[in-house]
Protein backbone atom coordinates (compact mmCIF):
# COMPACT_ATOMS: atom_id res chain seq x y z
CA UNK A 1 0.00 0.00 0.00
CA UNK A 2 0.89 3.19 -1.42
CA UNK A 3 0.93 7.06 -0.07
CA UNK A 4 1.10 9.59 -2.63
CA UNK A 5 2.38 12.49 -2.59
CA UNK A 6 -0.81 14.35 -2.66
CA UNK A 7 -1.60 13.17 0.77
CA UNK A 8 1.54 13.37 2.10
CA UNK A 9 2.05 16.90 1.37
CA UNK A 10 -1.62 17.46 2.92
CA UNK A 11 -0.12 15.45 6.03
CA UNK A 12 2.54 17.77 6.63
CA UNK A 13 0.18 20.89 6.14
CA UNK A 14 -1.06 19.38 8.59
CA UNK A 15 1.37 18.70 10.90
CA UNK A 16 2.70 22.18 10.28
CA UNK A 17 -0.98 23.77 11.58
CA UNK A 18 -0.85 21.35 14.76
CA UNK A 19 2.27 22.65 15.56
CA UNK A 20 1.31 26.36 15.02
CA UNK A 21 -1.74 25.95 17.16
CA UNK A 22 -0.20 23.94 19.54
CA UNK A 23 2.23 26.90 19.98
CA UNK A 24 -0.30 29.62 19.64
CA UNK A 25 -2.22 27.79 22.52
CA UNK A 26 0.21 27.40 25.03
CA UNK A 27 1.56 31.18 24.54
CA UNK A 28 -2.60 32.28 24.88
CA UNK A 29 -2.30 30.24 27.90
CA UNK A 30 0.69 31.63 29.14
CA UNK A 31 0.40 35.56 28.75
CA UNK A 32 -2.78 35.66 28.96
CA UNK A 33 -4.42 33.96 31.32
CA UNK A 34 -4.23 34.92 35.08
CA UNK A 35 -2.45 32.25 36.55
CA UNK A 36 -2.68 33.83 39.82
CA UNK A 37 -5.47 32.21 40.59
CA UNK A 38 -5.15 28.94 39.23
CA UNK A 39 -5.56 26.03 40.96
CA UNK A 40 -2.21 23.61 41.77
CA UNK A 41 -3.47 21.17 39.20
CA UNK A 42 -4.14 23.55 36.20
CA UNK A 43 -0.88 25.20 36.82
CA UNK A 44 1.03 22.18 36.60
CA UNK A 45 -0.51 21.20 33.57
CA UNK A 46 0.46 24.15 31.93
CA UNK A 47 4.32 23.50 32.98
CA UNK A 48 3.72 20.07 31.53
CA UNK A 49 2.23 21.07 28.35
CA UNK A 50 5.44 23.57 28.38
CA UNK A 51 7.88 20.87 28.91
CA UNK A 52 6.80 18.13 26.17
CA UNK A 53 6.12 21.07 24.02
CA UNK A 54 9.82 22.54 24.54
CA UNK A 55 11.06 18.56 24.46
CA UNK A 56 8.94 18.13 21.26
CA UNK A 57 10.96 20.72 19.69
CA UNK A 58 14.54 19.24 20.85
CA UNK A 59 14.03 16.13 19.67
CA UNK A 60 12.87 17.64 15.67
CA UNK A 61 15.94 19.46 15.96
CA UNK A 62 18.31 16.49 17.21
CA UNK A 63 16.48 14.65 14.44
CA UNK A 64 17.50 17.14 11.66
CA UNK A 65 21.24 16.15 12.94
CA UNK A 66 21.31 12.58 12.17
CA UNK A 67 20.02 10.62 8.95
CA UNK A 68 18.39 7.10 9.58
CA UNK A 69 16.78 4.81 6.78
CA UNK A 70 13.63 5.58 8.63
CA UNK A 71 13.38 8.86 7.42
CA UNK A 72 12.98 7.22 3.67
CA UNK A 73 10.00 4.96 4.86
CA UNK A 74 6.78 6.71 3.84
CA UNK A 75 4.87 5.95 6.93
CA UNK A 76 8.03 7.67 9.16
CA UNK A 77 7.14 10.08 7.10
CA UNK A 78 3.39 10.25 7.92
CA UNK A 79 3.62 9.31 11.10
CA UNK A 80 7.21 10.77 12.47
CA UNK A 81 5.56 13.65 13.90
CA UNK A 82 3.30 11.69 16.14
CA UNK A 83 5.55 9.86 17.25
CA UNK A 84 8.18 12.50 17.94
CA UNK A 85 4.91 13.90 20.19
CA UNK A 86 4.45 10.81 22.03
CA UNK A 87 7.66 10.66 22.32
CA UNK A 88 8.01 13.91 24.15
CA UNK A 89 4.76 13.00 25.95
CA UNK A 90 6.65 10.03 27.88
CA UNK A 91 9.70 12.12 28.62
CA UNK A 92 7.38 14.54 30.54
CA UNK A 93 5.06 12.17 32.14
CA UNK A 94 7.74 10.66 33.35
CA UNK A 95 9.02 13.59 35.07
CA UNK A 96 12.92 12.45 35.09
CA UNK A 97 13.94 15.63 33.05
CA UNK A 98 12.06 17.87 35.71
CA UNK A 99 11.35 21.55 33.81
CA UNK A 100 7.95 21.38 34.77
CA UNK A 101 8.48 20.74 38.01
CA UNK A 102 11.20 23.91 37.88
CA UNK A 103 8.69 25.80 36.65
CA UNK A 104 5.54 24.67 38.66
CA UNK A 105 8.11 25.81 42.14
CA UNK A 106 9.06 29.57 40.27
CA UNK A 107 5.70 30.18 39.62
CA UNK A 108 4.26 29.06 42.66
CA UNK A 109 7.20 31.28 44.57
CA UNK A 110 6.29 34.29 42.32
CA UNK A 111 2.56 34.67 42.96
Amino acid sequence: MSINSNTLYNSYLNSASDISSKTDKLQDTLTNSDLSNADDEELMEVCKSFESYFVEQVFKEMKKTVHSSDDDNEYMQYFGDMLTQTYSESVTDSGQLGLAQLLYESMKRNQ
